[in-house]
């Protein structure tokens, strides 16, 4: 009896530490398979920067010479001989035409038609055996050397408007080319009409590629800031009258990542370039894909590295 007490004794000690071992094991399973089972989002990051965001206002204007003067004749009559074509270059008080001022049962020398200023002939109205008065122009002479853009700015944007702002344009003509530009002349009046202002650009032209009666597409730079936070703008999230980003931060408790929501206040908005004034800092970083699922301190897993915005605005 005492052997038989004895057996199940040992068995019994034996069943014991089976089922505590099975017990631990199956214990560590379910944590471990409870860390597996927490839910991580896959996401995207990028870097905030510290750098340069430039504002501008983009317009349609049309290039033109900066002067251009019509050349008249002295004295009504025919037009006998024309020297010049469009396209000539001539000198100021070089003869570009010839009227005949003769009546019938009169006859007269015939009157030069002198340039005006020097330049490239650019419009001839006229051709020879026409009819001239000292009213109608012979031709247009314009200095190509020195051309401006002519803008039209609406009313709302006239407070952003002075002298000197810098413009970068480009042409339809040339579409891999960018030229650079200031305003030179701001109109004093606003038209009542058509509720805009009457700007010109300086143009500057080294390659001489533009000419006048060309159409181009301008950014006037309104505002400069420089040494502010920004990110791409796809990363801040608006919902509920808050404005936020998630940054990532490390688990203390884990070696996983969470995604810690901070909420910020933002200021200029430039294409996909966004100003952070506040809640930010630069070399921080912030989810840039796959943010719309997130919560506070969720746990994510960074799929990607996106390359961060350059700290230098271009503005191309």
């Amino acid at each position: 009896m005492n052997k038989k007490l004895k057996s199940i004794t040992v068995i019994t000690i034996i069943s014991l530490l089976f089922f505590s071992a099975c017990n631990k094991q199956a214990a560590e399973t379910s944590k471990k398979s409870e860390e597996e089972t927490v839910t991580s989002f896959a996401v995207s990051t990028t870097l905030a920067v510290k750098g340069e965001i430039k504002d501008y206002l983009q317009l349609n204007g049309d290039i033109a010479a900066k002067t251009t003067v019509d050349t008249f004749a002295d004295t009504a009559g025919k037009l006998k001989i024309l020297y010049v074509k469009v396209g000539d270059t001539v000198q100021k008080d070089q003869v570009i035409a010839e009227v005949d001022p003769s009546r019938p049962g009169m006859t007269f020398a015939a009157s030069p038609v002198k340039a005006s200023i020097s330049g490239t002939v650019t419009q001839v109205p006229v051709q020879i055996g026409s009819v001239v008065a000292p009213n109608f122009p012979i031709a247009k002479i314009s200095k190509m050397d020195e051309l401006e853009v002519i803008l039209y700015v609406a009313e709302r944007f006239i407070s952003k408007m002075r002298i000197g702002l810098p413009a970068v344009i480009k042409t339809d003509a040339f579409p891999g080319e960018i030229f650079r530009g200031s305003i030179s002349e701001l109109s004093p009046v606003v038209d009542n009409i058509s509720r805009t202002m009457k700007i010109k650009l300086k143009l500057e032209d080294p390659k001489s590629l533009l000419k006048a009666g060309m159409f181009a597409v301008v950014k006037l730079i309104t505002e400069e800031k420089e040494d502010i936070v920004k990110i791409p703008a796809e990363a801040l999230i608006k919902r509920f009258g808050e404005n936020y980003v998630f940054v990532i931060k490390e688990d203390p408790s884990s070696d996983r990542q969470l995604a810690e929501k901070r909420e910020v206040i933002s200021g200029l908005r430039i294409d996909n370039q966004l100003e952070i004034i506040k809640g930010l800092d630069g070399g921080e970083e912030i989810v840039i894909r796959g943010q719309t699922l997130l919560d506070n301190n969720s746990p994510i897993k960074v799929i990607s590295t996106i390359t961060p915005i350059d700290s230098t605005d271009i503005v191309d």
